[in-house]
């Protein structure tokens, strides 16, 4: 399995989305500062994830995430939770 997931930074509420196949790990390496694009921002909860069968669909869904229809997608699907945070 991939997984395409979203975290939310606690120290400035920004989002990061990213792939992986093992999504404990790489949680735990963003949360220890070992992730370029996401080091100095956290700690991270996991806000979001989606299950794929292979890497190129997980791939191809971290992309369209990152893209306005994505993000509107991610606040929409996420609503009661971005409100009640």
């Amino acid at each position: 399995m991939f997984y395409t997931y979203v975290l939310k930074s606690k120290k400035d509420g920004k989002w990061y989305i990213g792939y992986t196949s093992d999504l404990r790990k790489r949680f735990k390496q963003h949360n220890k500062g070992k992730s370029t694009y996401t080091k100095g921002r956290g700690p991270y909860d996991i806000i979001y994830y989606e299950a794929c069968l292979n890497k190129e669909d997980a791939l191809s869904r971290e992309l369209y995430l990152k893209t306005g229809m994505g993000r509107r997608y991610l606040n929409s699907r996420l609503k009661r939770f971005l409100f009640h945070t």
